[in-house]
C-alpha cells in the first residue's frame, strides 16, 4: 500500500539506488508495512531541478540529499513514524548518507484511494 518516491543528484550507480530503494523498504517493513508491498519510485535530477536550502533548521545538507516521500494509509502512532524516520537514516547511513541528508515527507490517505490494478479499490470497505 504504500508508494515510495526517492530523489537524488545524479550521479549514484544502479547498485546505491537499488540499495537505497531496499534500505527504505526494509525500514516500512520494521513498522508493520505488509511483506511483499514494494512499489517505488526513484529518481535523479541535475543540479538545476533538485533545490534545497542546504541549511533550513540548521541542518547542514550536502549535494547527497535523498528525499523520501511515502504515500501510504493513514492511522499509524507517533511512535511509528519516527520509528520509521530513524530506521531510514540508519538504513541509509549503513549506505554511507549522512543523516543530515535524510530528508522525509509522509503523506497519509483513506484506504479508498488506492487502486492496485484491475480498476479495483481492493481496500475500500
Amino acid at each position: 500500500m504504500p508508494l515510495v518516491r526517492i530523489d537524488l543528484r545524479k550521479g549514484k550507480d544502479a547498485a546505491f539506488r537499488r540499495d537505497v530503494g531496499k534500505a527504505v523498504y526494509e525500514a516500512m517493513l520494521s513498522v508493520g508495512v505488509p511483506k511483499d508491498d514494494r512499489f517505488q519510485v526513484i529518481s535523479e535530477h541535475d543540479a538545476g531541478n533538485f533545490l534545497f536550502d542546504p541549511d533550513y533548521l540548521g541542518i547542514h545538507r550536502s549535494d547527497d540529499l535523498v528525499i523520501v516521500q511515502i504515500t501510504w494509509n493513514e492511522g499509524r502512532t507517533l511512535e511509528q513514524k519516527k520509528a520509521l524516520y530513524k530506521a531510514i537514516a540508519g538504513g541509509l547511513s549503513a549506505l554511507g548518507v549522512r543523516p543530515e541528508d535524510v530528508f522525509i515527507n509522509l503523506v497519509e490517505v483513506k484506504k479508498e484511494n488506492w487502486s492496485f490494478g484491475n480498476g479495483v479499490a481492493q481496500y475500500a470497505s
